[in-house]
């Protein structure tokens, strides 16, 4: 038994093996939720009742019917019109930021792992800087100043997601360059470039990608966090973060028109993390993403 579980009396143990026999079916939850969200994303116009901009301040504030699902909110606008087409910012802005953060960091993780020496170094000097500034807040400062909203927003997350990627990749990087297949390739004088990209990135490929997934999950959050705090999204953007402003005050006259947009970000959030630890167990047999 681990110093973990003794310290606790077992339980970490016991608990650790109902989760783990209960993980397909949160993974099948997990793909479920996430195909939701992109059926919602994608087909908004069918499958939403109403136009999401629509108002009616006759209706205002109203609670859950069988006209309004999920009621309405201050200007008369229907809360689940607005969920659905609020998938497509909660798709398209962390996806961008997932893969773009994926294509630098692996770009720059495999030039640092494999060249090593002083390209290691100074690549790994700019990752230390980026993880040495608030990410979240230095976007709010330059959104707020630079303007450019909600694709600003993004460009600058992707800068600060790139550095945990390429430093997974690094790592992966490392490890792989003193394997029998990467001394093979440079004996047969293949190019630098040939053997990071064509035999060394295929390789860390896998366990990259599960992190992928994990990034879109913060990516979601933190874009959903800038949307409540009124940077990014415009005004009246059916996007969830921004909904959960829109109508904090409602909590009492219709509390859907809050609950329902945080857990749509939570739903989705969780989802991405456990589809992307499922992955990472997938292509390395470890259980330790992130730990």
């Amino acid at each position: 038994m681990t110093s973990e579980a003794i310290a606790l009396g077992g339980r970490p143990t016991v608990v650790g093996r109902r989760l783990r026999k209960r993980f397909p079916l949160l993974v099948g939850m997990a793909f479920a939720i996430m195909g939701a969200v992109v059926v919602c994303a994608l087909a908004s116009d069918l499958i939403a009742p109403y136009d999401p901009n629509q108002q009616n301040l006759s209706e205002s504030a109203l609670r859950p019917s069988a006209e309004h699902l999920l009621g309405t909110d201050q200007l008369g606008r229907d809360i689940a019109s607005r969920v659905v087409y609020g998938a497509r910012t909660a798709l398209v802005g962390p996806v961008l930021v997932a893969v773009g953060g994926f294509t630098i960091g692996t770009f720059l993780g495999l030039l640092a792992g494999y060249l090593g020496g002083r390209t290691d170094s100074l690549v790994m000097r700019w990752v230390d800087l980026m993880f040495a500034l608030p990410g979240l807040l230095v976007t709010v400062v330059i959104v707020g100043i630079v303007g450019g909203g909600y694709w600003m927003a993004v460009a600058l997350l992707v800068v600060f997601f790139s550095p945990s990627d390429t430093r997974i990749v690094r790592g992966e990087a490392l490890r792989q360059r003193s394997l029998p297949y990467v001394e093979a390739a440079r004996t047969l004088g293949l190019s630098r470039r040939r053997i990071m990209f064509r035999h060394i990135g295929p390789n860390v490929l896998p366990i990259v990608l599960a992190y992928v997934f994990l990034d879109f999950a913060f990516a979601l959050v933190s874009l959903s966090g800038l949307a409540f705090l009124g940077i990014g999204v415009s005004p009246g953007t059916p996007d969830w973060g921004l909904m959960l402003f829109e109508n904090r005050n409602l909590l009492f006259r219709n509390p859907a028109a809050a609950v329902a947009p945080g857990i749509a970000i939570v739903a989705t959030a969780a989802s991405m993390n456990l589809i992307g630890d499922w992955l990472y167990e997938r292509s390395t047999g470890r259980t330790d993403l992130r730990s």
